[in-house]
């Protein structure tokens, strides 16, 4: 169905890969930039050019649509009046760039009429492309091998179940989150789309972020190649995200799961947010 699309977000984001393991090799110097939620974060001379080689792409081959990228300047006016809008995060864990822990990814997402239908995530220092069509399923590239069809696993009993979270992210609410559930194991990683493919790919079953701080970029090739390998990706709140809103944050946080579990994750998560203070602020699901 979108073939094309899919073919070209590919081809961008191996190349992308390809001149970001080149700045890899070298010293790397991060800035600070102040992000659309006034909070100050890392980026790199990496993390643009990444960012103009795929705006630039998708902006040759579909000259129609709109582009969000987390280094660019978002026209949000225009953004939401498009039906197709391509969103993008050129390097999908900076921080873990920086520190060349090798925990980041390029993220490459298409969504239609707001909701999530073509995702790319592709993991450049573990040469490890997930890709997904709404649709046609789930799968994982590696080298010198067949795709293989992505499927998250059946568990649904806590005990048995391994959470995954953010490397760079350890707090009271995550302390507080694993002792409430009493998972099986915990696993830290960096990068939204490297976790989620951990669930997407059965070595993990779920995936909590607690913070509002995560924008659109972050969760749209992310979401799509879950929920095409049978997952559920939602706020902490059960409400699914949108991707034709103005407001680029994701005020709710993260629940992503294997799909089966996922109500048992948010209905058993609600008094640990209430006693964390973490209340809902606004919708995430309307304009």
């Amino acid at each position: 169905m979108l073939e094309r699309e899919l073919d070209a977000a590919v081809g961008l984001a191996r190349y992308t890969s390809e001149v970001i393991l080149d700045h890899y090799s070298r010293e790397i110097i991060a800035e600070q930039k102040l992000g659309v939620d006034s909070y100050y974060e890392p980026v790199t001379i990496a993390d643009r050019a990444a960012s103009r080689i795929i705006v630039d792409g998708l902006a040759a081959e579909f000259p129609d649509d709109a582009i969000l990228s987390e280094e660019e300047a978002d026209d949000a006016e225009v953004r939401i009046k498009n039906e197709r809008v391509w969103i993008i995060d050129p390097i999908d864990g900076t921080a873990g760039f920086v520190k060349k822990d090798g925990d980041f990814a390029v993220q490459i997402g298409l969504a239609i009429g707001g909701e999530a239908v073509l995702g790319v995530v592709l993991l450049p220092f573990h040469n490890v492309l997930y890709r997904a069509v709404k649709g046609e399923g789930a799968f994982a590239e590696y080298e010198e091998s067949e795709p293989k069809e992505l499927r998250t696993s059946e568990n649904a009993e806590f005990a048995k179940m391994t959470l995954a979270f953010s490397r760079n992210h350890l707090s009271k609410g995550i302390t507080a989150i694993l002792a409430g559930f009493k998972f099986q194991s915990a696993i830290q990683r960096g990068s939204i789309g490297l976790k989620v493919g951990l669930i997407a790919e059965r070595e993990a079953d779920a995936y909590i972020h607690l913070s509002p701080r995560t924008k659109l970029w972050d969760t749209c090739a992310p979401q799509i190649i879950l929920e095409e390998a049978g997952g559920r990706l939602t706020d902490l709140f059960g409400e699914s995200y949108r991707y034709d809103v103005a407001d680029l944050q994701n005020h709710g946080g993260i629940v992503a799961t294997n799909g089966i579990s996922h109500d048992a994750v948010i209905k058993h998560l609600r008094p640990i947010l209430n006693k964390l203070g973490r209340l809902r602020t606004r919708s995430t699901a309307t304009k």
